[in-house]
């Protein structure tokens, strides 16, 4: 009782209807696995971290200390809501830079995370029941937004023919067939680390564009390759709509800031959603994201640990009897079929978690209809854990064998 009156019990049975749409929405594996690592932690047992995607290092030191600075003189209230005029400019900046493509800082637009970016660019694009490609595997938070705003992904699934990446070809026939409104492909991906060659971007950007549709680059995992240079869609198309983030390369996962590039026509409507959506992007966030372009030292020596990372595992997991591995251009992912062990997936990472301390995500949350025989494993942590994670598996796999 709470001053003198009982407190009304809730009947679930009473409750009005929820919306159809985000009660079909399924759940981020991974983010389950997350949570499933961290209630081992609490009762004690270590965890190898090999399912987030996320690095085990902290924001850069440069970014570290422009927001003490701020802390100590600056209000860090709303922005504008499509960002810090500063940042924006920064951003485009980065594209002559990195890539030599002129973008106007007008057409960058600062995101709380590429998440938000993704809300934002499908609900000026697409009406609801418009059709989106997405290739498969792929990152499932694509179809379940899409979803969650009453759009339709259409699935192009993709195989080891195709180095796991659309062809213009596929995309072409798909558009016609389905009448897409829309294409996303991400280079590198999540979650085989593949990357699309330049000619075959630059084919599908001409594909989409023969075809009107509208073709949005999620290159979030842009400066991690350790082979060819990344191609930003921008070179090809200036209609198309890229997305990328602070997350990965810039190691700033929790800040939640990300950006688009977006033509001219898109950027007020933009704007308004954000406004009314967020409102802006966190004022801290923006001030570490600038600063982390000046972190690039910082920044590179975490690359050559994953680079490190990624070729103790191409050597390891074999051993283990994981050598069915997708080719892993960048990102820091590899994509490996445990057929040999399992045709379910979900089972065979909780059993991985409960018997090594190992967290890794099951395929079925990138390929709903093949990746029961497929586990992604993400090496941004230190060598030494990938290095003992090895060593669990290759007897663990013994012991599965019988031997």
């Amino acid at each position: 009782m709470t001053g003198g009156r009982h407190e009304p019990r809730m009947n679930p049975a009473s409750l009005p209807e929820t919306s159809r749409r985000s009660s079909a929405v399924p759940a981020f594996i991974v983010m389950d696995v997350m949570q499933a690592a961290a209630d081992k932690e609490a009762r004690g047992q270590p965890v190898i971290h090999m399912e987030v995607g996320q690095p085990g290092t902290p924001a850069p030191r440069s970014a570290l200390q422009a927001v003490q600075r701020a802390l100590g003189s600056e209000t860090l209230g709303y922005t504008m809501a499509l960002g810090l005029p500063a940042l924006r400019a920064r951003i485009a900046r980065h594209y002559a830079d990195r890539y030599g493509v002129a973008v106007s800082p007008e057409r960058v637009i600062v995101t709380a995370g590429s998440s938000a970016a993704f809300v934002l660019g499908f609900l000026a694009l697409f009406d609801v029941g418009a059709k989106v490609g997405l290739p498969s595997p792929g990152y499932p938070c694509y179809r379940h937004i899409l979803t969650a705003l009453g759009q339709a992904p259409v699935i192009l699934e993709t195989d080891a023919a195709s180095r796991w990446m659309p062809t213009a070809a596929q995309i072409e026939d798909c558009a016609r067939r389905e009448a897409l409104a829309g294409l996303v492909i991400a280079s590198p991906a999540n979650p085989t680390g593949t990357m699309l060659e330049p000619g075959r971007l630059a084919e599908i950007a001409a594909a989409c564009a023969r075809n009107r549709v509208w073709l949005v680059s999620d290159e979030i995992y842009h400066g991690l390759a350790y082979g060819p240079k990344e191609e930003t869609a921008l070179a090809y198309s200036d209609q198309a709509i890229v997305i990328n983030s602070f997350s990965k390369y810039f190691s700033m996962t929790g800040w939640r800031v990300g950006w688009l590039v977006v033509p001219e026509g898109l950027v007020r409507p933009i704007e308004r959603l954000a406004q009314n959506l967020y409102i802006s992007p966190p004022a801290v966030s923006q001030v570490a994201a600038l600063a982390s372009f000046d972190g690039t030292d910082e920044l590179e020596a975490n690359k050559r640990v994953y680079a490190a990372n990624r070729a103790l595992l191409l050597e390891e997991l074999p051993k283990a009897g994981l050598d069915g591995i997708v080719p892993a251009d960048g990102a820091f992912y590899l994509y490996v079929d445990v057929g040999a062990f399992t045709t379910d997936s979900v089972a065979f990472t909780r059993e991985m978690l409960a018997d090594l301390g190992i967290a890794a995500t099951p395929g079925v949350d990138f390929d709903a209809e093949r990746g029961s025989r497929y586990v992604r494993f993400c090496y941004a942590g230190t060598t030494s854990d990938m290095a003992e994670a090895a060593r669990r598996l290759q007897g663990w796999s013994r012991l599965k064998r019988g031997a």
